[in-house]
């Protein structure tokens, strides 16, 4: 057992009750959810997006970022946390599941767009029929869920997922003395904030209007609205020493999007700093757990997307309650599938046997994780098939397409001025060694990095006979978990598809609920495997919450209530109307 545990459940022993391992029945199964919610530790995740661990806490001094900082200071900062893609969606995907995006048909950036490019359908990630959301497993558990704002999982969510999903979502709006798991997303970050014209986006006010539902309204909805670049703060000097990494040519256009990236960051701190400031008005600061991630690493081109460091890793820093195991690091290698078994066992749940992550802090606890995972396949319209494996120090890379090179024209990136930059000095042959190695025509089939001493990861030592040992045992490691997850690379992503759907050529479609009554109480079931059941008042509209359904419901001649079943990665049913009276 570690420290940080052991201090940790010293400190919420008085908190935290495990709820029984077992249901015997429907209605005890409702009572025990509500004795143990007020046992249960609040939890508030701060999800930026893009970025790297280019902050104080993990040695760049480049700007302050004080909120982020004193979260650090006052919590523990872990230092080898990896994302399992170098992009937005799977990642959610896995953290939303606990189980890699290769495994379910999550791991092509996206599902459900480039449909023109691509020519192949829309179709969505389909996990086992055991699994469920994060959010719903605490749902299920007396917790009270919100999301704010992001979703971009690879599936449409249930409705029954989140209590509250969208820019009014707030911790606020639960009962009396309910446990939360609230997560707020913050975008400023995003690589399309290196676009120009250049501004901070507008919908991202939000943060500082708390629960005002008057406010939020009257900003704009969509993220691509911005300021103008003359009405943006400028929160860091534009003329600082910018660390340039060696892929990276230093020129003007370059250093301004590095200026970017790093006036959006301390942005991001003042956006952080209003939530944790809207925790502490409600005095709920101290008795919280507190985790800030990354989605993915940094924005810029040879980073996102890649399964390079520069991709995947993140910063992560967790403050426990009343700052337990205060400005501690902890070295320990984390993956984004170890995320939600961790945070159910901190909940006192039981890890579902399909996850395919650890618990790496719980009570479920187990041997430190020797590897980290991660996959890149298709990006927007076009498909590359990599897999990688590394221990804390080494990278192991297999390339299954090795006659096409790293660099792929994905329209969206190149709308950053670097990446047309990069184009620029290309053409004219003016890149570095280490600059034109993202630009080659072919790739070596397999790649190792020693990490210690290449954090770039640059040079290739795949061939070296002196690490001979250390490539056989990656590629063992990479085979075992291949076959652990059931991901086969070399299928295509039409095939891909047609496993999902069960070779038919239509995605499955949920089987509407059955509902029945009896003894004044509405029993609703779905034939379909895995079914999410969710209803709400028939009247309601749409953006109205949905509840969960999980034990029979109280009716009298009087309800009317709007009811659908989802599995996810399936269509959602045809809504079924429970009216006595009709």
């Amino acid at each position: 057992m570690s420290r940080i545990q052991f201090s940790y459940k010293v400190i919420m022993a008085g908190v935290l009750l495990f709820c029984a391992n077992t249901v015997f029945a429907e209605a005890k199964k409702e009572n025990d959810s509500k004795k143990s919610s007020a046992t249960k530790p609040n939890i508030l995740w701060l999800v930026l997006e893009d970025m790297s661990p280019i902050i104080e806490p993990y040695g760049d001094k480049t700007i302050k970022t004080p909120t982020i900082t004193e979260l650090a200071n006052q919590g523990v900062t872990y230092t080898n946390v990896y994302s399992t893609s170098g992009v937005c969606a799977p990642s959610r995907a896995a953290i939303a599941l606990g189980m890699y995006p290769s495994s379910v048909g999550a791991n092509n950036m996206r599902t459900t767009s480039n449909t023109e490019e691509t020519g192949l359908p829309k179709y969505e990630a389909v996990p086992p029929a055991s699994a469920k959301m994060l959010s719903q497993y605490l749902r299920e558990h007396g917790y009270y869920t919100t999301n704010n704002l992001k979703t971009d999982y690879q599936f449409q969510a249930p409705k029954g997922a989140w209590d509250e999903s969208g820019p009014y979502a707030h911790w606020r709006n639960r009962k009396a003395g309910q446990p939360f798991y609230a997560v707020v997303n913050f975008t400023t970050t995003h690589e399309s904030g290196l676009f120009e014209p250049y501004g901070f986006r507008k919908i991202e006010s939000r943060h500082y209007f708390s629960d005002d539902r008057k406010k939020i309204a009257q900003l704009p909805q969509h993220h691509a609205v911005k300021s103008s670049e003359a009405d943006t703060p400028v929160l860091v000097a534009k003329d600082l020493d910018f660390p340039i990494p060696p892929y990276l040519p230093d020129t003007p256009i370059v250093r301004r999007d590095l200026w970017k990236m790093y006036n959006n960051l301390a942005e991001t701190d003042n956006q952080i700093a209003a939530v944790l400031q809207q925790l502490k008005d409600d005095g709920l600061y101290d008795n919280t757990i507190i985790m800030f991630y990354s989605d993915h690493g940094g924005p810029l081109p040879r980073q996102k997307r890649l399964v390079y460091d520069s991709g995947l890793q993140v910063p992560f820093i967790i403050r426990y309650p009343n700052a337990e195991n205060a400005g501690e690091k902890e070295d320990q290698l984390v993956s984004f599938v170890d995320f939600a078994p961790t945070l159910l066992s901190l909940a006192g749940i039981d890890i579902p046997a399909h996850m395919q992550g650890r618990d790496f802090l719980g009570a479920q606890q187990t041997a430190e994780r020797k590897y980290i995972h991660a996959a890149a396949d298709r990006f927007d319209g076009f498909t590359d098939v990599i897999r990688a494996v590394r221990n804390k120090r080494f990278k192991y890379i297999r390339n299954y397409r090795p006659e096409q090179g790293y660099y792929l024209p994905v329209a969206y990136r190149e709308k950053i001025p670097t990446m047309q930059e990069l184009l620029r000095l290309k053409g004219e042959n003016k890149l570095t060694v280490e600059q034109s190695l993202w630009f080659r025509e072919k790739k070596d089939p397999e790649e190792l990095f020693d990490l210690a001493n290449d954090p770039h990861e640059i040079n290739n030592i795949i061939d070296d006979p002196k690490y001979a040992k250390v490539v056989g045992e990656l590629r063992a490691e990479m085979d075992r978990w291949l076959v652990d997850i059931n991901d086969d690379p070399r299928v295509s992503e039409p095939q891909l598809i047609k496993n999902l759907w069960s070779e038919s050529n239509t995605q499955p479609v949920t089987q509407a609920p059955k509902l029945i009554v009896k003894n004044g109480k509405l029993y609703i079931s779905s034939s379909t495997p895995g079914a999410v059941i969710s209803y709400q008042s028939s009247d309601a509209d749409e953006s109205s919450a949905w509840q969960l359904y999980q034990h029979p419901v109280p009716v009298t001649a009087q309800t009317s209530l709007k009811v659908v079943a989802h599995r996810i990665g399936y269509r959602e049913s045809a809504p079924v109307v429970y009216n006595p009276i009709h």
